[in-house]
């Protein structure tokens, strides 16, 4: 198998998010990829579809944007995955998940482990493992990985606490916000109320070294080494919040794969999820020039 560098892997979930306004492909682990993608990165997805009209439409939308479909399996018994969002006042999303579809049944096929064990990271997150067969591939793929990114995802009631502490103790990179990463404590009998020492405590108890914590519109801290690194909101717009948790991680990735300075992955975090925060859906169309653009001339919010 000849494989491209760099590139990353994203596993898990594919989907159509259905809207009042019309159906959008999603999935927080195929937003991630989406996101990566438009900022220049090679990106292979691990997932499964059904073999139907919606997974028929699904890999054209996908192979129209230029990604790389060859590692999303087919089902022929499962239905392609679909997730009714509804909005509140705010316009922030809740989601109506349906289990027992295509990507709860993700099979290991013999090409994955060399795959990810050269990307330059495995992008995953806890919804894909409500399953056994997912599940099982997951955890074997976590030990071909060099870096693994765990987007912590809770959607109830898909949520194991002893799954996820297994997990932490697999991760070199944990994103959360604020109420999963208290949730989380939970799970070990845990309170702060300090975010700081929240987020220091889950570092050393699990031995993650990098920890994201998102705080919508009072920015997010990058904690690293022993440091804190924390970023102020962009003002903007909000057409809905689907997909910008998943649009921060892939900013965020992109430049600290890169190995930029903390400050400038931090900001290009922020500023992604913003431009996604500003448009419908997660896999809004854009190209790089037009978040350059929104990134270098947009303002900054101070946290109140």
């Amino acid at each position: 198998m000849i494989l491209k560098q760099p590139y990353v892997v994203c596993y898990g979930e594919i989907l159509w998010d259905v809207f009042p306004q019309g159906s959008k492909a999603g999935g927080a682990p195929f937003n991630v990829a989406y996101n990566l993608s438009r900022m220049g990165f090679d990106v292979n997805m691990i997932s499964r579809i059904g073999d139907d009209e919606r997974g028929s439409a699904l890999i054209h939308k996908i192979e129209d944007w230029g990604l790389n479909t060859a590692n999303i399996q087919v089902d022929l018994e499962k239905p392609t995955s679909t997730v009714q969002a509804t909005f509140d006042e705010n316009n922030e999303a809740s989601y109506e998940i349906i289990n027992d579809v295509a990507w709860d049944r993700i099979a290991l096929l013999p090409e994955h482990p060399e795959l990810v064990s050269q990307a330059e990271a495995f992008i995953f997150g806890s919804l894909c493992a409500r399953n056994p067969i997912s599940r099982s591939t997951l955890f074997s793929l976590l030990e071909h990985a060099k870096f693994r990114v765990f987007d912590v995802n809770f959607r109830p009631p898909f949520v194991d606490p002893s799954l996820i502490l297994e997990i932490l103790y697999k991760t070199d990179l944990l994103k959360t916000n604020k109420a999963e990463l208290k949730e989380m404590l939970t799970f070990v009998g845990k309170n702060y109320s300090n975010e700081d020492d929240a987020a220091r405590y889950v570092q050393d108890h699990f031995d993650i070294p990098e920890l994201l914590l998102t705080k919508g519109s009072k920015g997010a801290k990058y904690y690293r080494a022993g440091k804190i690194y924390q970023q102020d909101a962009f003002s903007v717009e909000i057409a809905d919040t689907v997909g910008s948790g998943d649009a921060f991680l892939a900013g965020f990735l992109s430049k600290r794969l890169k190995q930029a300075d903390p400050e400038v992955v931090l900001k290009q975090a922020i500023a992604l999820g913003a431009f996604i925060t500003a448009r419908i859906g997660g896999t809004p169309d854009y190209n790089y020039q037009q978040f350059t653009v929104f990134r270098d001339e947009s303002d900054i919010k101070p946290a109140k």
